[in-house]
């Protein structure tokens, strides 16, 4: 009677409670079966005899064989520790082989449009099907390009699923290649869960929320998503009662735990960080490839991308160039300077560059499309006087505002896309003027483009600067201009974009590694003047787009001179339609009225003339976008 009164343990479903004590006895078995490659000498004899071959065990312990061999063992090695029978050493060998053929439990099937049916773990569905992770549902992946790009309506969800997904086959892939690697069930766990959940700390419209919106409304922090991912992990974890769960399925706390968060985030002790050598905690340096799987700081080659790129083009309407399947096929750990890192076959890395120029096609495609940056530009200016008029409550009861419900994770996962919807469908006076802004974006009331241009050099962008442009560009009125339209510095926004190939100014594919057929062993850098003539020369550069609020064609018409005349005062770039708009302008700057001049058809002479009218050499320089 006392046995039936007994309390279940608190990591059994409901499903476990109709199990025999022998059923959930063989579950837990198996739990333990699963995780074999931290068993030391004595849980490896165990195992062989709970298998039936325990006879065997001594020459097992006499030779300090511990569950992280046990995948490497082959025949020959059992007979040289002194198994002569040919039977006895194809029995323990099907014994060994059906450790990583066990499974806790049944995995769940997802179906998913870009990878198809994919399987996953019952720790991860666990995760999955918490209010924190499934908050993502209700995050656009690609923010305001939904009002731009019909097919963009997918969600920071799936990405995550996919992402988890991708992780788990390069983890898998390297650890069948390499099993030397020692990779574990609990590494390729933890592997898929930082993927899982690298982006839980989205919010609103996903990079809109950080990259505009809190930049403005909390311009005294350094605020990044990862942070956030980092915070809402902790609390998923810890309203979900997971700890217990987590170690039933194998994982080690709390060293697991911060495995996944460095993954995230980098180190958790950024002090630490530039004093170490090896600055994590979660796993010894000899696994630092792992770390290059989910987000990969060396170089930006990881899995999270290979999602993106494929599901963003999906729902783009846009070709994707970079297979990840190939990458798969290809992927080496190798020793670079005393580390581990994952390398690729030297023949690989056309497709490297290939894979980066299709970031960059994507951002400015549809990323950086400059009307969905306008949209986005919008719905923070409404979001920014709405801010302290919506009340979020979080831990304790304590009230949050929409710019500091990132201090709290508990009313931080109340905050979805959700709030545009409220805001636009709210009848309070206080929100009337962000109702009004948002009531544009519907009715198609958008802030109108009047150029684009670009500086000679990178220029550090503060709010400050933005600031001062938007008053210059009010003063750069023509001489000859129309006094009947009066444009104020807040009729003018600019919006300054940065396109790189993912490290700024440098080339990623120098932090790339290769290796040739020849030696798989040994790691190799390659040039990009030993691939092609034709790759750029620049890895970034920087846009500065200028828009008008105000939308009546006479005052877009004065606008767009006083555009015109501001890139003459600042020395930028000639506006591609600036001989259109503002005709009386364009030949005062002699570099403009030079630029073109001595160009054959395909824009290839090297020749242009001076203020003498002396032919002179001109500078050919290769740019990142033509």
């Amino acid at each position: 009677m006392e046995n039936r009164k007994r309390p279940l343990k608190a990591d059994l479903t409901p499903g476990d409670s109709l199990q025999t004590p022998a059923k959930r006895e063989s579950a837990e078995r198996r739990l333990q079966d699963s995780d074999y490659m931290r068993w030391g000498v004595e849980e490896t004899c165990q195992y062989l005899r709970r298998e039936g071959v325990g006879e065997w065990e001594d020459n097992f312990r006499a030779h300090r064989i511990s569950g992280v061999l046990l995948r490497s063992l082959q025949d020959d090695d059992l007979e040289k520790i002194g198994i002569k029978c040919l039977g006895d050493r194809l029995s323990i060998l099907h014994s060994l082989r059906m450790l990583w053929q066990i499974e806790a439990d049944p995995n769940k099937v997802f179906n998913d449009p870009i990878h198809g049916h994919v399987e996953f773990h019952p720790l991860l569905v666990k995760i999955i099907d918490t209010p924190q992770f499934q908050r993502l549902r209700n995050i656009k992946q690609l923010g305001g390009a939904y009002f731009v790009f019909p097919g963009a309506s997918h969600n920071r969800f799936e990405h995550c699923i996919g992402v988890s997904y991708l992780a788990g086959q390069l983890a898998q892939a390297l650890n069948e290649r390499q099993p030397e690697l020692f990779i574990s069930r609990s590494d390729i766990l933890c592997v898929q869960i930082a993927g899982l959940c690298h982006d839980l700390g989205h919010g609103p419209f996903s990079h809109m929320f950080d990259g505009r919106f809190i930049p403005k409304a909390r311009p005294d922090i350094n605020w990044q998503h990862e942070t956030a991912s980092v915070a809402m992990f902790d609390y998923l974890v810890e309203d979900n009662d997971l700890k217990p769960v987590m170690e039933q399925h194998g994982l080690t706390l709390p060293e697991d735990l911060d495995f996944i968060k460095e993954q995230i985030a980098g180190p958790l002790d950024t002090n630490a960080a530039g004093r170490l050598k090896w600055p994590y905690k979660g796993r010894p340096e000899e696994k630092s490839f792992l770390y290059e799987i989910v987000a990969n700081k060396r170089n930006g080659i990881d899995v999270d991308k290979w999602d993106y790129f494929a599901r963003d083009c999906y729902h783009l309407g846009i070709q994707n160039n970079f297979d990840y399947r190939r990458f798969l096929k290809f992927a080496r750990v190798c020793d670079v300077d005393g580390q581990k890192h994952i390398c690729t076959r030297d023949k690989e890395v056309g497709n490297l560059y290939d894979m980066f120029h299709t970031r960059n096609c994507l951002h400015r495609r549809a990323y950086q499309h400059k009307v969905g940056n306008i949209i986005e530009t919008m719905i923070t200016e409404a979001f920014l006087k709405a801010d302290k008029h919506i009340q979020i409550e979080g831990s304790g009861g304590k009230m949050f505002t929409l710019s500091t419900a990132i201090d709290d994770m508990e009313a931080y996962a109340k905050l979805t896309d959700y709030v545009f919807q409220q805001i636009l469908n709210s009848s309070s006076p206080e929100l009337s003027e962000a109702r009004q802004i948002l009531r544009n974006i519907v009715l198609r009331r958008l802030y109108r483009c009047l150029g684009q241009t670009q500086a000679d050099e990178p220029i550090t962008v503060t709010q400050e600067k933005l600031h001062s442009w938007e008053a210059a560009l009010a003063q750069a009125a023509p001489q000859n201009g129309s006094h009947d339209v009066t444009l104020l510095p807040e009729d003018f926004v600019v919006n300054v974009v940065n396109m790189d190939y993912g490290m700024k100014e440098k080339n990623p594919i120098n932090n790339v590694r290769f290796y040739c057929k020849e030696d798989l062993t040994k790691a190799i850098q390659i040039r990009k003047n030993q691939v092609s003539k034709l790759l750029p020369e620049q890895f970034a550069e920087q846009l500065i787009r200028v828009y008008c609020k105000k939308t009546d064609d006479r005052s877009l018409e004065v606008a767009k001179k006083h555009f015109v005349k501001w890139c003459i005062e600042m020395d930028f770039s000639k506006p591609q339609d600036c001989d259109i708009i503002a005709p009386e302008l364009t030949p005062l700057k002699a570099s403009w009225l030079n630029n073109n001049q001595g160009e054959d058809e395909e824009g290839g002479s090297s020749t242009a003339v001076n203020s003498t009218g002396q032919n002179r050499p001109k500078k050919v320089k290769t740019q990142l976008f033509q």
